[in-house]
């Protein structure tokens, strides 16, 4: 029997408001996690691993439970108004979780309240961590975009330039990955490259709407590409840029490809990416056979027929059992979960699955 959202074998993934403050992280504002204090701790203890190097204010608001039984935002405002006398954040950023999704908050009060006490610019994300990363990462990178890109920034297109949507550490290998993004690019002839939310600031936000062109690394940045198109006509490509290193870290040979039905699990954009790069590489559509599966985002746009969407652990084992693979290319913490699975399974990380990057410098908070 299968229980909705139960997983007694594969981890718990990141949640919405884990995805929310993974894009605000290195903007210079002041994050508030809405919740008694378990959600701020589950961000920045395992979800955040930027949280041992690098400062970013994130607090919790820590809620009592009258506070929230009795919807008292008066008293969050008043938190919110005294720390941010004592730091110099250019923003707030009110991040959902269950506590306010249960009590129905009124988020706009909530911005409306705060910008008047703080005289800063607010934004809040409707998170209720119930969701995946993906989703607060989607509602995040829309949020920034609608409230920080001022009403004339299209008039002057930046020649060369290149905005980069979804860059976080959640759906990354490396906490180096914007700036190998941003060199990858540069040495393609791209002149100004923004990596949003990654070894950048909230200024960049500002030339958005001045970009010749987006790519979307992740699918949770592909409806603020989107957004960005049809509010300022800026094109936009689904690609991986670092799709070539992602390859050769993978420990097999182009003879090993040939004649295999292979399952390639991922974030979207990223599994669409290693798909192509193995086809070109065996210079055969055919051969090898690829199919790409995600537990998240999933668009019909950038999809092939036989995708699909794994939404339950009973499903994963499932798909496993009955699809014939010869290899599985997924992150490693699904290993176990694919049992008496008789194929080859190579490990391709995924942070937000299981807190282990690709590069063994950087810091990993699963043994």
């Amino acid at each position: 029997m299968s229980v909705k959202g139960l997983h007694k074998i594969i981890y718990p993934f990141a949640p919405d408001q884990s995805g929310a403050a993974a894009v605000l992280y290195e903007l210079g504002g002041m994050i508030i996690i809405c919740d008694a204090g378990g959600c701020a701790g589950n961000v920045c203890g395992f979800d955040e691993p930027r949280w041992l190097s690098t400062k970013s204010a994130i607090f919790s608001a820590g809620l009592r439970d009258m506070d929230a039984i009795l919807g008292r935002d008066d008293l969050l405002i008043e938190k919110i108004k005294k720390a941010s006398a004592k730091i110099d954040a250019k923003f707030v950023a009110v991040i959902g979780t269950p506590v306010p999704a249960t009590i129905a908050t009124d988020y706009k009060a909530l911005r409306r309240m705060a910008e008047k006490r703080t005289g800063l610019p607010v934004i809040t994300v409707d998170s209720n961590g119930v969701l995946w990363y993906d989703s607060g990462i989607e509602k995040t990178y829309l949020e920034c975009f609608r409230r920080f890109i001022p009403e004339d920034n299209a008039k002057d297109i930046i020649p060369g330039s290149v905005g980069v949507i979804g860059v976080t550490p959640l759906d990354s290998d490396s906490l180096s990955t914007g700036k190998r993004i941003t060199e990858a690019l540069k040495t393609k002839g791209c002149g100004r490259v923004i990596c949003y939310g990654a070894g950048g600031s909230l200024e960049d936000f500002a030339d958005a709407g001045r970009m010749e062109k987006n790519i979307v690394v992740a699918a949770s940045g592909l409806k603020a590409a989107v957004y960005l198109k049809e509010r300022y006509g800026t094109p936009y490509e689904c690609t991986d840029p670092l799709i070539a290193d992602v390859r050769a870290g993978l420990p097999i040979s182009t003879e090993e490809l040939y004649g295999k039905n292979i399952l390639v699990i991922h974030q979207q954009v990223r599994a669409n990416a290693l798909r192509k790069a193995l086809r070109e590489e065996t210079g055969d559509i055919n051969s090898p056979e690829i199919t790409a599966a995600t537990w998240f985002s999933m668009f019909d746009e950038i999809a092939e027929e036989g995708d699909f969407r794994i939404r339950e652990e009973s499903d994963f084992f499932d798909r496993v059992r009955d699809g014939n693979w010869d290899i599985i290319i997924a992150d490693g913490s699904f290993r176990k979960a694919a049992g008496d699975f008789g194929g080859r399974f190579i490990e391709l990380p995924h942070f937000a699955v299981s807190g282990h990057f690709a590069d063994e410098e950087s810091v990993r908070f699963y043994t």
